[in-house]
């Protein structure tokens, strides 16, 4: 079973939620964990090998290797800021 590794953008989302939704969305993150490549997942355009999956109104955003599933970004589907946040984090991964 491969290892979660939440980046500090995802981290900072999920504290602002309240606990209903985190709870909501650590769900979503631990079957990541179990099996990422069983959830209904798709290709994110131009970044790969990123993949971005959705959770009622959240987006999350996430790479997975054999031993690390990494979670680049959780944010809001219509938030215009997820997407330039990540631009720039993509940036400084690249």
């Amino acid at each position: 079973m491969p290892k979660i590794d939440l980046y500090q953008q995802a981290a900072h989302f999920l504290t602002g939620q309240s606990a209903k939704k985190a709870r909501k969305i650590a769900g979503k993150l631990k079957m990541l964990g179990d099996d990422p490549v069983s959830l209904p997942s798709e290709a994110m355009k131009g970044y790969a090998p990123l993949r971005r999956l959705t959770s009622g109104r959240v987006q999350i955003i996430f790479a997975a290797g054999a031993e690390t599933v990494e979670i680049h970004l959780v944010a809001r589907r219509d938030d215009d800021e997820m997407s330039r946040a990540l631009e720039r984090t993509w940036k400084k991964q690249a």
